[in-house]
Order: C-alpha cells, then sequence, then structure tokens
C-alpha cells in the first residue's frame, strides 16, 4: 500500500487507499505505572498488525485514550506510530478537539510527524449547531493538507453530523471519509447518495463492518481488531472479493467478542481481554476503571471459546 492517501478530484484515490481494515489501536500503559506510555509493547502491536493483514493504524481515538493522554502524550505516540509503521501501513491520527484551535494544533503536528491522515472526531461536549459543525471542519481543512476523516459518533459527542452538512464539506478538497458510529444506516445511505465517490464510508461499529459495506462502505475503524486483526481484514476482504458466506462466516464468529468488549466503556474491555491474551497490561487512566469481575469472567468465556486463552490463563 502506499504511503501517502492520494487525493484526487472526486476523492476515487482516496477512496481506493482507505479500503480495509484499519485498527482503532489502544495505546498501552505500563503495568505498574499507568502514568508512563508503554513504547516496547506499542512497537510489538503495531508489528502484530503489520503481518496479519491490518491496513492501517489509527493512533490516539478514543480506543487509544486520547482524552487522558497530555498533548506532549499525544504528539509523542504519533511520532512514534509513524516510525514504528515506516510506511507499510496507512497512520491515520487522531487529531480531533472540542477546541477547533487545539484541533488544528493536533493536526498540523501529526502532518510534521509524517501521518497520512487525520481522524477528527466531531466536537464534543459543546454541541455545536451543524453550521458550527461545518465551520469547525473547514478551518481545520485550511490550516492543514492532511486527508481528514470525519468521526461521527453521538452517542460519545451529544451531536451527530446530518448528511447535508457532510455533503457540503465533502466539497472541500482534504475532506476524503467519513467513520461512522451513529448505528444509523439510513443516514449513512443518504450520505453515500449524496457524495457518491467524493468520499470513503468507513464503519465506526464492529458490529455492524458488513451491512455498511452493503450500502457502499469500504471499510472499519475497528476495536476487535485490536484482538484478531487477521480475522478483521480477511472479513473485509472476503466481502470485497464477493465471497459473501466467508465475510458472514467471520462476522458470526467475531460477534460475540465484540458484544463482549462493549460491555463495559471502550477501551477498558478490549483492554483487560489484550492482558488475559498477554498482549499488554490492562491499566486505563481514571476516570476509566478496572473491569467488573462478572464481566470480566464472561469475556474470559468468550476468549476461550475462541481459542485466545486456556483455563490457565484465565
Amino acid at each position: 500500500m502506499a504511503s501517502k492517501v492520494k487525493i484526487g478530484k472526486e476523492g476515487k484515490e482516496a477512496k481506493q487507499a482507505l479500503k480495509g481494515s484499519f485498527v482503532a489501536i489502544v495505546t498501552p500503559f505500563e503495568r505498574r505505572n499507568g502514568k508512563i506510555v508503554d513504547f516496547r509493547t506499542f512497537k510489538t502491536l503495531i508489528e502484530l498488525h503489520a503481518r496479519t493483514g491490518t491496513a492501517g493504524i489509527v493512533p490516539c481515538g478514543t480506543t487509544g485514550e486520547s482524552a487522558t493522554l497530555s498533548h506532549e502524550e499525544h504528539e509523542e505516540v504519533v511520532k512514534m506510530t509513524v516510525e514504528y509503521v515506516n510506511h507499510r501501513m496507512l497512520v491515520i491520527a487522531g487529531s480531533g478537539s472540542n477546541s477547533t484551535a487545539e484541533a488544528i494544533r493536533l493536526t498540523k503536528s501529526a502532518e510534521l510527524a509524517g501521518a497520512d491522515a487525520s481522524l477528527q472526531i466531531c466536537p464534543y461536549y459543546n454541541k455545536p449547531t451543524q453550521k458550527g459543525l461545518y465551520l469547525h471542519f473547514k478551518a481545520i481543512s485550511e490550516e492543514s493538507s492532511l486527508p481528514l476523516i470525519i468521526y461521527n459518533i453521538a452517542s460519545r459527542t451529544g451531536v451527530n453530523m446530518e448528511p447535508d452538512t457532510f455533503a457540503r464539506l465533502a466539497e472541500l478538497p482534504t475532506i476524503v471519509g467519513i467513520k461512522e458510529a451513529s448505528g444509523n444506516l439510513d443516514q449513512m445511505s443518504r450520505m453515500i447518495s449524496l457524495c457518491g465517490d467524493k468520499i470513503a464510508l468507513l464503519s465506526g461499529d464492529d458490529s455492524l463492518t458488513l451491512p455498511v459495506m452493503s450500502i457502499g462502505g469500504i471499510g472499519v475503524i475497528s476495536v476487535v481488531a485490536n484482538i484478531m486483526p487477521e480475522e478483521t481484514a480477511e472479513m473485509v476482504a472476503a466481502f470485497d472479493l464477493g465471497d459473501m458466506e466467508r465475510a458472514k462466516e467471520i462476522h458470526y464468529k467475531l460477534l460475540p467478542l465484540i458484544k463482549m468488549l462493549f460491555i463495559e466503556t471502550n477501551p477498558t474491555p478490549v483492554k483487560t481481554a489484550m492482558s488475559m491474551i498477554g498482549m499488554c497490561s490492562p491499566e486505563v487512566r481514571l476516570p476509566l476503571a478496572p473491569m467488573e469481575e462478572k464481566n470480566k469472567f464472561n469475556l474470559a468465556g468468550i476468549l476461550r471459546e475462541l481459542k485466545l486463552i486456556s483455563d490457565i490463563n484465565r
């Protein structure tokens, strides 16, 4: 895969480059000191994705606990992601904020670090109008040449980007896609109808990846890919190749785990699962808390069914 997202007049090059399974990667912290990012483990995780078909790494998103990373840590995680990936996959840096000025600064930093694109969450808490959303993303696009993928997740932000607003943004040359986690297929269909090949639609919900692809989506920014990257990539590729039976088979295999990964607030369950498997520590930063014991018990059961752990690992 090319090391840069290519943008054409109709966005077709970007759409082609953004096909596949992109992992919303966790930020591992040292087990005995959750204040320190564990970059040695982080590099190991990236190496796993480099050999298992993941199309790109998305650091500093919700799963990467961007809300509790300092600005210095945020920039360092993006920088080290670019270094560790070394052009083998795309790097889509989470660099959004509910402050337009801060989002611009983080995006410029990601561009300077060598990221291929930026993931821009809709501003949270301050609940802008649709006009405010448009002006926010327009301002970012004018200050950076990085391709921008908008992240629409009203359950986290309190505001939904409407299709007509996104269609206006899709006219801007650096707006190339949307990570849609509204759960509303009608809304996503309307976006595809309005924008066509101008944008890439990526699922923001692992459980809806196949339905989203059936209406014109081209992949997923995935949480479950932290644990099962090869299967997630294969599912997306199988659908793209027309092998719906194989895609459905993998979907139903992953679904119980996907549901369990959201039984508590993400990324607590995925980090707990990764700890059980031996991939990283379960450390999360407050106000996130360790997983409830009853939920850990059920999570371990799913991991055993998938043969990811044995009884002695529990």
